[in-house]
């Protein structure tokens, strides 16, 4: 996959842009005013949730061995080769297998009930050359797409710092 979702919790301010970005991308019309009369109307994949004083935006991780996709009957839910794990809706049935085993809780059912409804990583926009909705819509930045090898070297920064404040503190303690 060309790129993920990294989510930065402590940049989200919980202002939920990222929920009505999805949804138009997902509408009929991909056009705010049009799509808020829609009918059905376009559910956000990405849920905004409040935990304590800190939101934390949560969709489908596209994990590369997905639960969903291995519990799934009729093989609706699809890891697509290099890319997103998605919905092929005229193959579902409805079963929500894949909701008790997400470890996020990213999948839903659509408005009817009747299919899974998660993230795609807005594939159309991934197809155009776009990022998904939800990460270039972020005021914040807390939503970002970027590639796996990027996050991985944050995370070993983060890592890195935490270290020496602790021999910091150690050498301090010491003094």
């Amino acid at each position: 996959m060309r790129g993920m979702i990294y989510v930065d919790p402590e940049r989200c301010m919980g202002c939920h842009t990222c929920e009505m970005a999805c949804a138009v991308a997902h509408s009929e019309s991909k056009d705010l005013f049009k799509a808020i009369y829609e009918e059905p109307r376009s559910k956000p994949r990405v849920v905004v949730e409040a935990v304590g004083r800190t939101s934390v935006p949560l969709q489908c991780r596209h994990c590369e061995d997905a639960p969903c996709v291995a519990v799934c009957p009729t093989h609706a839910m699809t890891k697509l080769e290099g890319g997103p794990v998605i919905v092929r809706r005229e193959l579902c049935i409805g079963c929500k297998a894949c909701i008790l085993v997400c470890p996020f809780g990213a999948v839903t059912m659509d408005h009817d009930g009747k299919v899974a409804h998660k993230c795609d990583l807005c594939i159309e926009r991934l197809e155009a050359g776009e990022e998904p909705a939800c990460a270039s819509s972020c005021p914040t930045g807390a939503l970002r797409f970027v590639p796996a090898e990027e996050v991985a070297r944050e995370a070993r920064r983060r890592a890195a710092e935490r270290f020496l404040v602790s021999l910091e503190r150690r050498e301090q303690a010491a003094a």
